[in-house]
């Protein structure tokens, strides 16, 4: 049996953040669902449906049956149309800054409410919100990022306009000109060295398309790189290097960092891919963390997915990974 100096001492060396913001305590936690019914480009349906067919699987009262959840609904805001401003070069900001408000709002109010709020998207713009909701409580964050792109164009170098190719760069505070205050902001949401990429295999399309990748600026893993390591010491190790500068992270998970042998209805699909194996063991090492603030689960778009028989597999992922969440409250 480890002594309470022995193990520390053994997590810091693992590369384990030791930062705990009120002590650790056994109560039962409350979690914070909030779904975000947004698709950036534009048009209704797709992956602004996934909160509504996460639901019909039986996600809240999975979560219910398990855990104490206080349920915030799915969110309104503007109704957006696929139109590409010609000044931002996003499509209808105006939409997507409403959309952001109300996520920043929400996710304020969880953890005003002591609930560690799960966003389900929608597609990833919603992190722009999550981020700034829980930088009201924290004033430094750091993020880690599971996806299968690197989501950092600038707006007029997407070949979209959709937002959902540019929300991690707008965080950081690239390319902000022309952006509604609304989407990004100035100080940027995190900083380049507190956030960490795993999963992305996006490389070769982002260097055709012209525009920059974040890598040598971000800390990032591909999931070439990582699929045939150890991925709870490379999830340990990556959060260890947010928290050296940051007292807490959000987690992001895009599911398009699977592989489409694990979930094809996502959008835009690539070769390569994390199995559903791998990124549950990657999402339960990050929420057994606790300095965790919040996490957002991004594109699954049930349309593209008949008789939606992915969304069981879904939701047994965000049940799976929410035991963690509430083995330790955070409060």
């Amino acid at each position: 049996m480890l002594t309470r100096r022995e193990w520390l001492t053994q997590m810091a060396m693992s590369g384990v953040s030791l930062y705990v913001a009120s002590g650790l305590d056994k109560k039962k936690c409350a979690l914070g669902l909030i779904g975000v019914p947004t698709n950036s480009a534009g048009k209704p349906g797709g992956v602004a449906k996934a909160p509504s067919a996460l639901r019909e699987a039986g996600l809240a009262t999975r979560l219910r049956e398990r855990f104490e959840l206080r349920d915030y609904g799915d969110l309104q805001f503007l109704p957006s149309a696929p139109k590409r401003d010609p000044k931002s070069g996003i499509i209808a900001p105006q939409s997507a800054a409403s959309m952001v408000s109300s996520v920043e709002k929400a996710v304020s109010s969880a953890l005003q409410s002591s609930d560690l709020p799960i966003l389900i998207g929608g597609d990833c713009p919603v992190l722009l919100g999550a981020l700034r909701g829980a930088r009201k409580r924290q004033s430094s964050l750091g993020l880690l990022f599971v996806d299968g792109h690197e989501d950092a164009y600038a707006p007029h170098e997407s070949t979209t306009g959709e937002l959902a190719d540019m929300e991690l760069g707008l965080a950081l505070g690239r390319a902000l000109k022309n952006v509604p205050d609304g989407i990004a902001s100035n100080p940027p949401l995190v900083e380049f060295s507190n956030v960490v990429i795993l999963g992305a295999r996006d490389a070769e399309e982002i260097h055709k398309d012209g525009s920059q990748s974040l890598r040598g600026l971000v800390d990032i893993r591909s999931a070439s790189e990582i699929s045939n390591q150890d991925l709870p010491v490379v999830t340990k190790q990556a959060i260890g290097k947010i928290l050296q500068k940051t007292k807490s992270f959000w987690l992001h998970v895009d599911l398009d960092v699977l592989s489409s042998e694990a979930l094809s209805a996502v959008d835009y699909p690539q070769p390569g891919g994390l199995t559903w194996e791998q990124l549950t063991t990657i999402c339960k090492t990050a929420t057994a963390n606790p300095s965790l603030a919040g996490m957002d689960v991004t594109i699954y778009n049930p349309d593209l997915d008949p008789g939606h028989k992915h969304a069981p597999r879904i939701v047994q992922f965000i049940t799976d990974i929410a035991e963690n969440l509430c083995r330790l409250s955070r409060r």
